[in-house]
């Protein structure tokens, strides 16, 4: 479990068992109220603390720890977080501008922000929607993007805020734009700038792939590494994508590390 991811997930937690079980009349000042913004200016980023019940939180933790240590791995954990306030707060806003008389709470909109940099980077991986029916990240977003604007509009969804969770996307969307724009262009230019690696150290990157050690690591991460591993294997280092070998290096010990991108 990546450093942001595990923070997030214990304040999500401590703050529901605070406003359910310990103070549950503090609820009304983390949540967001836009009529109340220059009262309670913190209730932009408190909201996203803040859920209405088990199924709420359980749902939003859910995609936050699914989708959440590989993007903080990817991004770094710093981007990481800025990606993920990001989202919750243009998420927060679009919901003002839509709906100004709604208070606004959950984390919807920093995990779509979140599942949105995953389909960024991942756009291909399969999803499994209840642990059955599998669907590719990119569609994932499609469809929960349609879903959010039909229901938006239509006003259904027995008091979802959809225009929070397109907002979250939005922002998400934006932010990664501003990084791929400051390390070139497309996404591509921006993980191979984080992470470079020449031609010429081929042969030694391939090498040092044994130098991964998968003790401790992260169930999810640990099937992605195998997969990489095996395509490798079969197909040879030149086949693996900029995302994963990046991908691959943040398991690769420190000492080694540096090899790798020499």
């Amino acid at each position: 479990m990546t450093p942001w991811v595990s923070g997030l997930l214990i304040a999500n937690i401590l703050v529901y068992a605070l406003t359910q079980y310990a103070l549950p009349g503090i609820a009304q000042y983390l949540v967001y109220i836009p009529q109340y913004m220059l009262e309670q200016p913190w209730g932009i980023l408190t909201y996203m603390f803040v859920h209405g019940g088990f199924t709420h939180i359980l749902f939003n933790m859910m995609g936050l720890y699914f989708f959440g240590p590989r993007l903080e791995l990817q991004l770094g954990s710093s981007r990481f977080a800025q990606l993920y306030f990001v989202s919750g707060i243009t998420g927060a806003l679009l919901q003002t501008a839509m709906a100004p008389n709604v208070a606004l709470l959950g984390a919807s909109a920093g995990v779509f922000g979140v599942m949105l940099g995953f389909a960024t980077f991942w756009p291909r991986e399969r999803i499994y929607i209840y642990g059955v029916i599998p669907v590719e990240a990119r569609v994932l977003v499609i469809l929960t993007t349609i879903l959010a604007l039909f229901s938006g509009f239509s006003g259904g969804g027995g008091g979802t805020a959809h225009f929070a969770h397109l907002g979250g996307y939005a922002g998400a969307w934006v932010y990664l734009r501003v990084l791929e724009r400051n390390a070139g262009a497309g996404s591509r230019a921006f993980v191979a700038q984080q992470h470079p690696t020449s031609r010429a150290s081929e042969r030694a990157v391939a090498e040092r792939i044994t130098t991964i050690n998968l003790d401790g690591v992260h169930a999810l991460n640990r099937e992605e590494i195998n997969r990489i591993l095996d395509k490798i294997g079969a197909q040879g280092m030149a086949s693996i994508t900029p995302q994963e070998r990046t991908f691959l290096l943040n398991f690769v010990p420190p000492d080694d590390r540096k090899k790798w991108v020499s």
